[in-house]
């Protein structure tokens, strides 16, 4: 299994950058993110526990099941099914106020089960996963420093 973890300050406040993170749709402002939907929204909030998001990235597919939903501080999901296959353990991220801003720490557990899967994961996919949380992140940042957010 590998890790991946990627922090960026996000020069808004806790709550603003929070939903803007939350809310997947928001995730096709990255170039890496084609599709990104609801498909069934959670118990309590659409996109808390037990929502299920779907993103398509030029990588793969991945259904993604909400499991933890605290706003402002922090929301967790699980990978259910993805193309290419592959095994998750964590999805999280965190938020915490920080001078100029908010600090968001995204970080997912995975392993790819197939022969070489974790070289391939190791050289691969923890760098191009790494590089669209970043984007997504920029994306996020862009947005709500011009007021554009969209949630």
């Amino acid at each position: 299994m590998e890790t991946v973890t990627v922090r960026r300050v996000i020069a808004a406040p806790i709550t603003d950058v929070f939903e803007w993170c939350a809310t997947t749709t928001n995730y096709t402002r990255s170039p890496f993110v084609l599709k990104a939907r609801l498909a069934r929204p959670g118990a309590d909030a659409p996109y808390g526990v037990g929502a299920v998001r779907l993103h398509t990235w030029l990588i793969g597919w991945f259904r993604e099941r909400v499991t933890a939903y605290n706003p402002p501080y922090d929301f967790a999901y699980d990978v259910d099914r993805s193309y290419p296959p592959a095994r998750h353990e964590l999805g999280r991220m965190t938020f915490a106020e920080v001078p100029g801003g908010t600090l968001v720490t995204w970080t997912t557990t995975f392993g790819l089960p197939v022969p070489g899967g974790t070289r391939l994961a190791r050289h691969f996919a923890k760098p191009v996963i790494a590089r669209v949380f970043a984007d997504i992140l920029t994306a996020a940042d862009r947005s709500l420093a011009t007021g554009t957010a969209r949630t």
